[in-house]
């Protein structure tokens, strides 16, 4: 599949846990930025020993790829990445994470645990926690990285927020889906006489306790966080899959010989990751693709590693930079690339060059807006367009170049019968300038004949006439048979002559313009027409972030009131009106007057500069005195 991932045979490390801290590894990296497709990511943690990794060969669609240990030694060191065709969203990539186990005795560092956790919450668009047992307190005090997130996590700028807007309810905006994986479990799925469906189970896990004391404080603390930052969440109840003893087989066990309510459930599970899993995206609801997947990686472990707090912000603005750089080369070579194949024809006239300007220019804004995003000042786009432009602007030059030789050098090549005749003074009697005016006509004409000129084709033709009046007069001047008047006659005919082929050249050129013009029109028409479909797919994915943000706030706000929470819900409304006003500032934006200057001006600014070098190239010369 065109830009599609790379058949990967098995996992790779994506990021190393070393003595020195985490590591991203290059070659990993490497494989990511070949892909150009949407990715989605669907990242494990839990604690060691849990079974993360068979979750993960599941998805993969595999018997075995991560590794599953037999021990009790954590076999997963790092993250480790597998690629794979989305088996049901078309032209996707599925992303596999498997993280190491968290709480692993043997660790050198156990503050790798949180950042591994962050990492995975900051990567994923999907986080699957897979536990062993029950959802009870104990079960819940284990996920106690969740608590420690906002201290390593920032959404804003430093200085971007203040105390009286904590940014830690903005998370909902930009953290994966949840999905709680409970593996071995053995108990009756019922609240009193109640069947309760897995989602059930863990809202009522989930569910607050009333009271301010310190006791209900640090019950409420985990459960509040899951809450609070995730914007959806599932749960998927795993019983046993074998007998206790068979476990450590569980990578080489045929599904024949597996419990067929664990299948059943690892099916459902599989199916509801595949259907429910959203592209990973960035702030402002931008889907994220393999390549800039590769920099938000690099640019979170480089940060932790650098001792700071991995910020949402400041990777946007640094991986902008980054795929915007790229988006431009990548356009810019393929026009380049283009054009060099069409200038091996050089000279071709202008309205072949232009076409092939126009369509190649077409091509390198559409393969720089699918790859570019955030763009909103035009700057790299303008980088692109002027770069196209100067790339024009220099093949227009060698192709006139081209022209001009090759019209010279035929004029010469026919001329030199003429020039012979001259040197032996055949013209120089009596009735030769008959002879001298056949002998230029016809040779006019074969050069007219001559099929590949290029752009200078009439104008060369206008020079050399020009440059020969003077013989041509010299020659009519001395011919004896000639009348006084016949001879001005002649001259006025010359004359005449020149004077039309002027005409013709200007002709010419105002034919050339005209279609430049054409080009340039229908071309604009198609970028501007491109730019307002990036431009409102952009306002789209902003608007659906905040709409999303705002639903799971709702739904949460509703469970708060219902259930006596009366402060968390006057806090989660204070929260929803903070989105109901930026939702209102991004739709007045849209609907707002700034689409003329800030798309079409820039745009036919650029056409406006392409059709000003035609125009000082094809029209300056016929009003020189240099002919």
């Amino acid at each position: 599949m065109s830009d599609g991932p790379p058949a990967m045979a098995a996992p790779v490390c994506l990021i190393e846990n070393t003595d020195q801290g985490l590591q991203t590894v290059e070659s990993s990296l490497n494989l990511l930025r070949r892909i150009q497709q949407p990715v989605v990511v669907v990242a494990v943690v839990g604690l060691y020993r849990t079974g993360k990794s068979y979750l993960m060969n599941r998805l993969a669609g595999q018997q075995s790829g991560f590794a599953l240990g037999s021990t009790i030694e954590s076999k997963t060191k790092g993250i480790w990445m597998w690629c794979v065709p989305h088996p049901v969203k078309e032209e996707h990539t599925l992303v596999l994470l498997d993280t190491e186990g968290l709480g692993d005795v043997d660790k050198v560092d156990s503050k790798n645990d949180i950042w591994v956790f962050c990492l995975a919450v900051l990567l994923s668009s999907t986080l699957v926690y897979n536990s062993r047992g029950t959802i009870d307190n104990q079960a819940i005090e284990k996920l106690h990285y969740v608590t420690e997130l906002t201290s390593k996590i920032q959404v804003n700028c430093a200085g971007a927020t203040n105390d009286e807007d904590p940014e830690d309810c903005e998370f909902v905006r930009f953290f994966p889906d949840f999905v709680w994986a409970v593996r071995d479990f053995t108990l009756e799925m019922k609240r009193g006489d109640q069947d309760m469906s897995e989602d059930q189970y863990l809202e009522f896990a989930l569910e607050l306790k009333k009271g301010r004391n310190r006791k209900v404080s640090d019950y409420n603390l985990s459960r509040d966080c899951i809450r609070n930052f995730f914007p959806t969440r599932k749960c998927f109840a795993f019983p046993f899959p074998m007998a206790a003893n068979n476990m450590k087989h569980l990578n080489s066990m045929s599904e024949a010989d597996l419990n067929p309510d664990f299948l059943k459930v690892t099916d459902r599970f599989c199916s509801s990751v595949f259907e429910e899993g959203r592209v990973k995206t960035t702030k402002g609801g931008h889907g994220v693709t393999g390549s800039r997947f590769s920099h938000l990686v690099k640019i979170y472990v480089d940060t932790i590693n650098s001792g700071s707090i991995p910020c949402l912000e400041n990777a946007v603005v640094v991986m902008v930079k980054i795929e915007n750089e790229s988006a431009v080369n990548e356009g810019f070579e393929l026009y380049e690339q283009g054009m060099e194949n069409c200038s091996k024809n050089f000279p071709i006239d202008v309205g072949t060059l232009s076409a092939e300007h126009q369509r190649l220019e077409a091509m390198a804004m559409q393969v720089f807006l699918k790859r570019s995003f955030k763009d909103t000042e035009e700057k790299y786009m303008t980088m692109l367009q002027e770069r196209v432009a100067k790339l024009c602007d220099q093949l227009i030059n060698k192709n006139m170049d081209a022209s001009e030789k090759l019209c010279w050098k035929l004029l010469s090549d026919l001329y030199l019968p003429i020039a012979a005749n001259i040197e032996k003074g055949i013209y120089a009697k009596t009735g030769g300038y008959a002879i001298y005016r056949h002998e230029r006509d016809t040779m006019v004409a074969k050069y007219q004949q001559h099929g590949k000129k290029g752009m200078k084709g009439e104008e060369m033709l206008e020079r050399f006439l020009q440059e020969r009046s003077a013989e041509a007069n010299s020659i009519l001047m001395a011919d004896q048979k000639l009348s006084e008047v016949e001879k001005q006659m002649a001259e006025a005919r010359e004359c005449e002559a020149l004077q039309k082929q002027q005409v013709k050249v200007a002709e010419q050129h105002q034919q050339d313009l005209q279609r430049v013009r054409e080009d340039e029109q229908r071309s604009q028409e198609e970028r501007l027409r491109r730019m307002v479909e990036k431009m409102e797919e952009e306002k789209r994915l902003q608007l659906e972030e905040l709409e999303r943000a705002m639903d799971c706030k709702l739904k949460e706000q509703k469970e708060m009131m219902e259930k006596g929470f009366r402060n968390q819900a006057d806090i989660m409304n204070q929260e929803i009106e903070q989105l109901k006003k930026e939702k209102e500032m991004e739709m007045e934006k849209e609907a707002g007057p700034g689409i003329f200057e800030k798309y079409i001006v820039p745009a036919a600014k650029i056409g406006a500069t392409l059709l000003s070098t035609f125009l000082s190239y094809q029209i300056a010369p016929v009003f020189s005195d240099a002919h």
